[in-house]
């Protein structure tokens, strides 16, 4: 689940066009945080989930669907 959620992630945030750095800068979460969690290190909860998607423009629920 963390690595999906990490794949996602990192999908809608460069589909956003923003780098680590700008989400970091617009969430408040630290780039190394956003990168161990897009290399599925990361166990996020579900309020780092919610701002987190909110900084990309995305929502909760888009980091948990599988993309076939």
């Amino acid at each position: 689940m963390r690595v999906l959620v990490g794949q996602n992630f990192s999908r809608l945030r460069q589909k956003a066009g923003l780098t680590q750095e700008e989400v970091a800068e617009r969430s408040g979460f630290s780039q190394q945080f956003i990168s161990g969690l897009e290399r599925g290190h990361r166990n996020p909860t579900v309020v780092s989930i919610f701002e987190l998607t909110q900084a990309i423009g995305a929502e909760p629920i888009d980091l948990f669907q599988s993309i076939d």
